[in-house]
């Protein structure tokens, strides 16, 4: 009974001298609110609301039917321009797109005739110049078709692929990107947090306080971990209520209940990371290095960035001994596929597992740094 009045003071002390740090506070704010919603919000593997002017000297039906075709979500409504205007609007970049459409362009259409129209792209922005240039290429010709014959996709081919999207119909990837941004900053804030409260310790002098008082090292160590973890899992299900679910529209299907237990446990492993790095660091220096090389591979290795099975098999291996995996397939599939205990209870196992692991490790190098420093 002793020990956990120990933990719960001690934790109580840590909550405190988080919470009544302005900067701190800022910073959890910040992680929860602005970076989930820039990072969900930004350029994907779509195109979104990109802008487009249409130099319409044909001006037949033909062209209007494209012109009205290109437009939200994908592109701002089209705006029209005269071709002195092209050059001045796409150097001061407030126009990515310019189709232009020669005169007879759709009397060419009509006689069966192939006629050009010519695509200008900024390709500044690589990535939605390409995608831009696929989408509008597949508009008008699906424009094209349909003034024709009536049908958008004439003539039929004798192949045709149907295309079905499970548990994200409309392909939004604001709805992925969400979560992984909250992977993201749960994993370098719990890991930051816990291991600059282990530095604080040492540089402010107090961890000499803590050695002549009658605590163990691993009251120490779980007073840390649980005052982080209560912290950051509260600043998560303000997030997942009012960010993602409420602010970007993201549906949870699952078991919030579910869920939140999945980031408890992932809290418990990445305050354990934290606590290691922590005390084998000497210095913030150091100890913001090793954050940098800690959280890049969580980051990129955990499927947040690109498909687990996209990687080499090395490195596929690798990521086995990464909880921040195993977190992002078990939110996978409770927030969208409605996943139950009985689907993602490996997950929880395997985060515990590795948790229990780091926790140990950072344990027995805190009990040797205590020791040397007595």
């Amino acid at each position: 009974m002793r020990q956990f009045a120990n933990i719960f003071w001690l934790a109580g002390k840590e909550l405190k001298s988080v919470l009544g740090d302005p900067v701190m506070v800022i910073l959890i704010l910040w992680s929860f609110i602005i970076a989930v919603i820039l990072e969900a919000s930004g350029a994907g593997d779509t195109v979104y609301n990109a802008a487009i002017a249409i130099l319409d000297e044909d001006r037949s039906m033909l062209t209007r039917q494209i012109s009205h075709a290109l437009g939200p979500p994908w592109f701002q409504p089209p705006v029209m321009i005269a071709p002195d205007q092209v050059a001045p609007e796409m150097d001061a970049g407030r126009i990515m797109f310019v189709l232009a459409f020669p005169p007879g362009f759709e009397a060419d259409v009509i006689a069966g005739l192939i006629p050009s129209a010519q695509l200008e792209v900024d390709a500044t922005a690589v990535s939605q110049a390409q995608l831009g240039t696929d989408y509008i290429s597949n508009i008008l010709t699906s424009e094209t078709r349909a003034f024709l014959s009536g049908n958008p996709e004439a003539p039929d081919p004798a192949l045709r692929l149907e295309l079905r999207r499970a548990f994200n119909p409309n392909g939004n990837p604001v709805w992925f990107k969400s979560v992984s941004s909250l992977l993201n900053q749960l994993s370098l804030l719990t890991i930051a947090l816990t291991g600059a409260a282990m530095l604080r310790e040492r540089e402010q002098g107090t961890i000499e306080h803590l050695m002549v008082m009658p605590l163990t090292p691993l009251e120490i160590a779980l007073s840390k971990v649980l005052a982080n973890v209560v912290v950051v899992l509260a600043a998560f299900t303000l997030s997942l209520m009012l960010v993602v679910q409420g602010l970007l529209q993201v549906p949870v299907t699952g078991s919030l209940t579910l869920l939140l237990t999945g980031t408890t446990v992932y809290l418990a492993a990445a305050a354990a990371i934290g606590m290691f790095l922590g005390t084998m660091a000497r210095s913030m220096a150091q100890f913001a290095l090793l954050v940098i090389m800690v959280i890049i591979p969580i980051i990129m290795l955990s499927g947040g960035m690109g498909a687990i099975e996209s990687q080499p098999d090395i490195v596929q291996r690798l990521t086995m001994v990464l909880p921040s995996r195993h977190f992002l397939a078990f939110a996978k599939a409770v927030v969208f596929r409605g996943a139950s205990l009985s689907a993602v209870w490996f997950e929880l196992s395997l985060m515990a597992g590795l948790g229990l692991a780091f926790f140990i490790a950072s344990l027995l190098l805190f009990r040797r740094s205590m020791s040397l420093s007595g």
